[in-house]
């Protein structure tokens, strides 16, 4: 298993819609049977950015989560809302155990 870390940083006035659009795609990943976890944060002391925790069960997991429609939606849609590309950090999960997640 290992995390994914997405930082976004949105336009003002695409905030709501961007929310709209990640809450439609998070809920829907959770349904992935590769997908362990899905956290969508916003940030307290600047509401335009946001992170999403991704943590997926197999190293093919995030190739099949970009594959599907809602991932798919989420990013034609969010594109536009963006005021920089998106980054990714990768990690791997030394705690908790596997079994715990």
């Amino acid at each position: 298993m290992f995390v994914s870390m997405v930082h976004v940083h949105v336009k003002t006035e695409f905030i709501e819609n961007f929310k709209l659009a990640t809450l439609d795609n998070a809920s829907n990943s959770i349904k992935e049977p590769g997908v362990a976890r899905f956290d969508v944060y916003q940030q307290m002391d600047d509401p335009g950015r946001f992170t999403l925790v991704e943590i997926y069960r197999s190293e093919d997991a995030p190739v099949q989560h970009r594959e599907t429609s809602h991932y798919l939606r989420w990013r034609d849609a969010a594109a536009e809302m963006m005021v920089e590309p998106r980054t990714r950090v990768t990690y791997n999960i030394l705690f908790p155990a596997e079994t715990e997640i």
